[in-house]
């Protein structure tokens, strides 16, 4: 059995044991969440919700806070010689998908 889920603005797929990285969630390492924006259940039977599935949740454990890889970004003004580049590192929590409930 596998689920969409929506979290930090964006959509993954998860089953049973995977893990994932996803924008940075509130909580200590080892400790459980609940994920409860299940977009839609899918294996002998498909349930696509409107938007989202009543009663259905994931709950995943917190392994590590990181920090994902650089991006790099530039600012410049054409003919006036100004020229300056920046890095971001964004925050990732990384997740190990515990269940799947419909």
């Amino acid at each position: 059995m596998y689920a969409i889920i929506r979290t930090g603005g964006k959509q993954y797929k998860v089953a049973e044991g995977d893990s994932l990285k996803v924008e940075k969630l509130g909580g200590e390492i080892g400790s459980t969440v609940e994920l409860g924006e299940v977009l839609m259940i899918g294996g002998e039977t498909v349930r696509v919700g409107n938007p989202l599935i009543e009663g259905a949740k994931v709950t995943a454990r917190i392994m590590n806070h990181a920090k994902d890889r650089k991006v790099l970004g530039f600012h410049h003004k054409r003919r006036k010689g100004y020229r300056k580049m920046f890095g971001h590192r964004q925050i990732k929590t990384h997740l190990r998908i515990l269940s799947v409930e419909a």
